[in-house]
């Protein structure tokens, strides 16, 4: 899967995603640190990549709609958490794409659960 990590995200995380098989790219590789949110997104679109973040902004789908993305996962962890928690949640979506496609979806993955946005029917 292709992956790209925002920049709240640091190596450990790209090391534990690429151990596991993924194409990860960052925003530090395209210079995109300190960017806006939309361009973060921007790019991770243009380039067809899954937006990994612990932005809280991004679990916005009025404002980041995910229908038209490769998807976007929101990482949930504890106010104060260690690195510890980070792994299990990254390692909950590691086994979550697995079984699912987040493609045009957009994720909440927590420690012990994965959330899917799923858009209101009229």
């Amino acid at each position: 899967m292709r992956l790209k990590l925002d920049e709240n995200l640091g190596w450990r995380w790209v090391h534990q995603l690429r151990d596991a098989g993924h194409d990860v790219d960052t925003v530090w590789d395209e210079g995109l640190s300190g960017a806006s949110d939309a361009d973060v997104l921007g790019a991770a679109v243009e380039e067809r990549r899954t937006l990994v973040s612990l932005d809280l902004d991004f679990a916005n789908p009025v404002r980041f709609p995910p229908t038209n993305t490769a998807g976007i996962a929101v990482l949930r962890v504890r106010d104060r958490s260690g690195r510890d928690d980070l792994d299990k949640v990254v390692g909950r979506l590691i086994d979550a794409v697995r079984t699912a496609d987040v493609t045009g979806r957009l994720w909440i993955v927590e420690r012990e659960r994965v959330r899917q946005y799923e858009e209101p029917t009229d």
